[in-house]
Formats: C-alpha cells, structure tokens, sequence
C-alpha cells in the first residue's frame, strides 16, 4: 500500500530535524526557541500553554513538547546506579564546570577544546542572507553591481582574523562601510552562537561598536536589525534620546550587541545602567572622528575599563604618528592589517620608509650597521625582530657574515642567517634573507634594491602586516638610477620624505 503524502512529508521532516540537531553548525537552544516561537505566531499554531500563559518555552525545550513540566529521571540514570550511569556523572559535571568559565577567558577564534572553526558555519551564512535580504526589500541592494554579501573577500579575512584570535586594524581609510558591518556584526552573531552551544555563559553586552555619532549609529542599528529575529538584540544609544528612557530600557533587557557613542556611554556606566567589564568584543569605527571631536582620553577610559583582553577591531580613517600612538594603545596583543581598498596609501598605513643613498659597498655595509644598532637603542621594548633582505642567497650569505665580523663585541647566537645583538637589557634579533616572510617583521632593511618598482611595492605592502606601525629601510646608488623615478612616485604618495640624491638622480 503506497504511503500518503503526509506520511512522506512527516518522514523528511523528520529526517531534516535529526540532521540539524547532529549538525555542528546549528543554532544554540536560545536561538532555536526564539525561531520556532516566531515560526508559531506566523502559522498561527501557538501552543494552549502559551496563550494562557501557563508555560513558556525555554531553551531546554524550546517547542515546549513538554508542556512546562520536568522531565522525570529514567531509571538507569537514577543516583543510586552508580555502576551504570558513572561516566554520565563525570561527562555532566565536566559541562558544568565549562559552563561556569567566563568568555573572557575563552579565545573568541577557537572552541574550549582548542579546535578551529574551519569554516564560516551555517548560521553566519544567516545572518549575512538575512542581513542581504532586508536590504533587498528596501531597494538599497544591487546584487548585479557588489555581488552577494557572503562572496565579500575582506569578510572571508575578517572572518579568519577572528577564527585566529587576531586583533584588526583596518586601514581602508574611512569609516566602515556598510557590508563590512554586516560582516562585522554576523561573525560576532556566529560566535555568541557557538558559545552558547557549547555551554558558555556569554556576558551581556558580547560586542560593544563606538561610534563618533548619531547619524553612523543609526547606520550600525539598521545593519544588525534584521538578526533580531534570529535571537541577537541590539541597543543603540547616543544624546539625542532621553537618558531616563535609556536607562529604563537596559535594566529591562540584556542587549547582545550595544552600539553607543563615548559620552552617552561613560554616563551610562557612572549610572550604573550598564556594565561593561565583560566586553569580548569591542570595535571603533573612525579614529579621526574620534580625534577631531576630542573623545581620545574618553576611548583610552573605556578600553580599559573592560578587564581582560577583548578581541579589538579598529577602523582608522587617517595617518600619522597621532594615530598610530592611539591605535597601539588600543591593540594589545596579536594584530592583523586589513584593507578594504588596494590602494598603495592604504596598505602602507603607518609604514615609515627610509631611502639611503651609498656610493660603495663599505659605506652600505657600515650604515647598515649604524641603523641596527640605532634600532636597539631606540626601541622601547626589550626586544625586537629585523629583515635583512639582500639580493640574492650568495649576497645573502656574504651580507650576513660582514655584519657579524662588523659587530663582533656585540654579536651572540649566531647560526647562519641569522645573530642576536645585544645592548644592555635590550636584543635585537637580525635575520639575512632574499627575501620571505616580510609580513612578520616590523623592520625590514633593503640591502639591495630590487631592479623594478613592482618589487619595491611588494616589500612595501607587506611589511608589517601582523603590528600596527613599521619601518622600512632601502639603499639606493647610482646603478639604480633607472628606477629613481617611479620611486620619487611612490614617495611622494606616500607622503614620505624624498632624499636630495635620489631626487637629483630623478631628474636626469
């Protein structure tokens, strides 16, 4: 006898509950009961206990199959059956206790158990098509122009700095745009979903977003809207609202995601409206707005009243040693660059470039020497790595051995490429190469420069990838000539200082 319809409709319905209950990346039991009790309002099938207010659903039993009433303890998981239910006991004290560990000490990029992400999961994809879709009904969404909001490559790096646990600096140039919010604010869902999964007690507010006004705090609460209805609730505050409204407002709700401007913040806090110590995540869209409205010392405040570590993201909209300053004080710990644009001037933020012009190969040698010596003694902290690139594994190795023999009283742990000069407390580690791993220097020394300016650009671009500031050190002579030009070019965009050598030699 064939099956019916709602036979078969019942079975794949089945089959597809099992298999979001066995997947790793399904939504925490908040947000599944937040989701099927909206799913109710829309059929129109909420439940008699709910309409009478009898039972709720909770995050237990988030379809409330068990009509508000406690599931009673099977036999075999009685206490007095020690022998049979032991390894339950131990597995179910061992979630109690992770549940009780604080997400401050937890890494935001990795589970408790120390694995990886590996991908972006399933409800990150939701929240970036939910985000997508509510910008597609309201017409400010060309698909056919930007391309979908998931296929976004500086959101597949944002989303692998998290995973890695790395602070961000972006340097774009400007304030956040619009879909790196949405990239943003999705990958900060994702994370509270996970956690709660997994157990954690994830502290109110997750993710606190600063912003210079009222106007770009607007722009942020209209991103993160549409993922209220996937369990994430967003506060937005700022001076033109009432303060007695705010307050009445956060004491009655615990807001995952908080978006505020400094001053109406710092009120907030001395009110006791809201606490901010447990911030994981804390984001600061516009250095330079924040500079130029004289917030600085507010922002330095905040960050530190949050304890811990939180993961930082800092979107910084101009140059310059100011800052930069700012930027180091708010990064702490591992950092990576990003940038929206690729532009020279954004992905060479913050790099200071040197051109030295030498006439022999002695005086290159010599100078080199004086600058790594006056790189130790300017350093602030106790010690610091450098890249000597030459022009070749032979120039490489010959390059290396004269400046050991240069700095024979102050040379030790030599082996090869590379040896440690000391001074005091302070070290500085050098390392002679042709060239790899640039991104994880902040200085970089170009003993030979390359034949063209492309390769001149790279080095650039990827200098300092993993610190906020770095320095970049080139020799010039008179062989170079041919190149003098386009690096007058590059100088000049940079805002660098161009040397009256290599200008003159520009010039003919």
């Amino acid at each position: 006898m064939a099956k019916g319809d709602d036979a078969v409709r019942k079975k794949r319905n089945k089959t597809n509950r099992k298999r979001m209950r066995n997947s790793e990346s399904a939504v925490s039991a908040r947000v599944a009961s937040i989701i099927a009790a909206k799913r109710r309002r829309k059929d129109g099938k909420r439940r008699m206990c709910e309409g009478m207010c009898y039972s709720l659903p909770t995050p237990d039993d988030p379809f409330n199959d068990r009509r508000g009433k406690k599931e009673l303890p099977k036999k075999k998981d009685l206490p007095g059956n020690h022998k049979q239910n032991g390894k339950k006991l131990q597995s179910f004290n061992k979630k109690e206790s992770a549940s009780e560990k604080p997400i401050s000490t937890l890494k935001l990029g990795a589970r408790s158990d120390g694995d990886d992400y590996g991908c972006p999961s399933k409800f990150l994809i939701l929240c970036l098509n939910a985000i997508q879709n509510s910008w597609r009904e309201e017409g400010v969404f060309d698909e056919s122009a930007v391309g979908p909001l998931v296929a976004s490559s500086w959101g597949v790096e944002f989303w692998r700095c998290c995973s890695a646990g790395s602070n961000v600096l972006d340097t774009s140039g400007g304030c956040a745009s619009r879909e790196q919010v949405a990239w943003l604010v999705s990958t900060a869902s994702d994370i509270v979903a996970r956690k709660e999964k997994q157990g954690v007690c994830v502290s109110s507010p997750f993710l606190l977003y600063l912003v210079p006004s009222q106007e770009k705090a607007a722009q942020v609460r209209s991103v993160c809207k549409p993922l209220k209805a996937l369990g994430i609730h967003t506060v937005s505050l700022h001076s033109a609202a009432p303060i007695d409204h705010q307050v009445r407002g956060l004491r009655s709700c615990e807001p995952e995601f908080l978006v505020s401007t400094p001053e109406r913040l710092l009120e907030l806090v001395s009110l006791r409206a809201i606490d901010i110590s447990g911030v994981s995540l804390l984001v600061l869209d516009g250095l330079k707005c924040f500079a130029d409205l004289d917030l600085v010392d507010k922002l330095n405040f905040i960050r530190d009243s949050i304890s811990g570590n939180p993961h930082t993201v800092v979107f910084n909209d101009s140059d310059g040693e100011v800052f930069a300053s700012l930027a180091q004080n708010l990064l702490r710990g591992a950092i990576t660059r990003l940038s929206l644009s690729d532009s020279l001037v954004s992905k060479s933020a913050f790099v200071q470039q040197y051109v030295h012009f030498c006439a022999s190969e002695e005086q290159k040698i010599s100078e080199v020497m004086q600058i790594l010596v006056q790189t130790l003694d300017n350093q602030t902290h106790q010690s610091v790595k450098m890249l000597v690139i030459a022009g070749g594994a032979s120039k490489a190795q010959l390059l290396a051995l004269s400046l050991k023999s240069e700095c024979r009283s102050l040379a030790e742990d030599s082996t090869g490429d590379s040896f440690t000069i000391h001074k005091g407390e302070k070290e500085a580690k050098i390392l002679v190469k042709d060239g790899e791993d640039i991104e994880k220097f902040e200085i970089v020394v170009v003993a030979d420069f390359p034949s063209s300016i492309e390769d001149y650009v790279d080095i650039l671009t990827r200098t300092a990838r993993h610190s906020v500031v770095g320095i970049l050190h080139s020799f010039f002579c008179k062989a170079d000539t041919p190149v003098a030009q386009p690096l007058i070019e590059v100088l000049v965009q940079c805002g660098q200082i161009v040397p009256e050598e290599i200008r003159s030699l520009g010039s003919t």
